[in-house]
């Protein structure tokens, strides 16, 4: 069978009742986590994945940008397709999408990541690993995660610390614990977003103490997340 608009792999999730809000509706966190678990999949099996581990790099996610048209309820089985999208500078694109059981478009999401030195902590050039039928480095997409600027009076503020379940494999906060505390101060005030876009700017890890702040005005406020005086995220959701 083919893949729908040139996607280079897929697989199938089935939404459990822990993954959803109480309404029955995926939380975003959990999309991002399927997304995650596909794009580790596809790498593997591409050889581009876990391997690269002994030559000390890591992917690292830069940016993320989740649109959803239509929340996936407990219960329900999505095909989920995942495809390189070329390459700019230092950033390697990677495109998701989500069918329904009838075929339906239920969210997309695009992705940028960083081919990282673990021990040198230095951004290498992804063609070095990456075969270029699938990011062609000559060909970035159209639809980039932007550099995201946030602006306007606080609305809320809080403070977490990162536990262990936060942690990932190389013990750095896992980029979908990050959507979750942004979905969880959302949801202390009645807001429950479609569309999500996220900066990951610096490691944050276990222990840390994070300063979460809301700000904005209207249907597309921000936040950013500190640790003492750095910024380690900054995120903007829309709501209707």
């Amino acid at each position: 069978m083919s893949l729908p608009e040139d996607f280079q792999f897929e697989k199938v999730f089935e939404v459990g009742a822990y993954q959803v809000h109480p309404n029955g509706n995926i939380r975003i966190s959990c999309l991002a986590d399927f997304f995650q678990e596909i794009a580790w999949k596809h790498a593997d099996f591409e050889g581009f994945g876990r391997s690269l581990l002994e030559q000390q790099l890591m992917w690292a996610l830069s940016r993320i940008e989740i649109k959803v048209s239509h929340f996936p309820r407990w219960g329900d089985r999505l095909r989920i397709f995942t495809g390189g999208r070329g390459q700019a500078g230092a950033f390697a694109f990677r495109e998701f999408l989500v069918w329904n059981e009838q075929k339906e478009v239920v969210a997309r999401a695009m992705s940028s990541w960083l081919l990282v030195h673990i021990e040198k902590k230095r951004i290498l050039k992804p063609e070095s690993v990456l075969p270029r039928a699938l990011f062609n480095p000559q060909d970035a997409p159209s639809w980039q995660p932007i550099k995201l600027e946030p602006s306007g009076p606080i609305l809320h503020t809080s403070i977490l610390q990162v536990q262990h379940s936060d942690l990932d494999v190389y013990n750095h906060v896992n980029n979908t614990s990050y959507i979750r505390w942004v979905e969880n101060s959302a949801a202390t005030q009645g807001i429950f977003p479609t569309q999500l876009a996220v900066n990951y700017l610096s490691e944050c890890k276990g222990g840390d103490v994070v300063h979460l702040t809301h700000l904005g005005s209207g249907n597309s406020p921000f936040f950013q997340g500190r640790v003492q005086d750095k910024l380690v995220f900054e995120a903007q959701i829309q709501f209707e």
